[in-house]
């Protein structure tokens, strides 16, 4: 219940952001080529709405196995190799986002130090910047699901999209698709 609610929050921060950017480029395009005229602080406001995107995205693309991988070598490998494997593989992308952590939580730490504002936005730049050591939580914290997944065998390895899979599924008129599978 509580696990729901929180995906539901996500993916709702997720559109939510979206359709801020989209709104804002829109209105400063419209704006700039009509009015001749526009705000000083969208193209700002759109980087750091971007970035909370990417961030926030990056971990949300691991929950619903959206990452694109190339895994036909491993899927050549019977199944307790794939799960080693697997296991190897968030063992080296929890060691890439524990570092990436830690250099965001300097680079917060020393714009807080630093006390600038943004060049265009009246808000302090650490707190617009708070994206990086939060999505780089985010992602350790569904590495770390995807890792219990594998060890307790619940998961046969890394999971990643398969979009050969679904191209087939596709095909083939498949009643069910997922979400990621795109109707033509």
């Amino acid at each position: 219940m509580v696990r729901a609610a929180l995906y539901r929050l996500e993916e709702g921060l997720i559109a939510l952001i979206l359709a801020a950017m989209t709104v804002l480029t829109f209105t400063q395009v419209v704006l700039r080529y009509v009015f001749n005229t526009g705000f000083l602080w969208a193209l700002e406001a759109d980087f750091y709405l971007f970035s909370w995107l990417v961030m926030i995205g990056i971990s949300y693309c691991v929950r619903v196995r959206a990452h694109i991988g190339v895994d036909a070598l491993v899927k050549m490998f019977p199944l307790p190799a794939q799960r080693w494997i697997g296991i190897v593989a968030v063992s080296i992308a929890l060691l890439y986002a524990g570092l990436m952590l830690f250099g965001a939580w300097n680079y917060i730490d020393r714009m807080m130090i630093i006390d600038v504002e943004a060049e265009d936005i009246p808000v302090k730049r650490w707190i617009l910047s708070i994206c990086l050591p939060i999505g780089f939580a985010l992602l350790i914290f569904r590495l770390l699901e995807m890792a219990w997944r594998i060890v307790t065998g619940q998961s046969g390895g890394y999971e990643l999209a398969d979009e050969a899979a679904e191209a087939l599924k596709d095909a083939g008129g498949d009643e069910r698709p997922d979400a990621t599978t795109v109707s033509r």
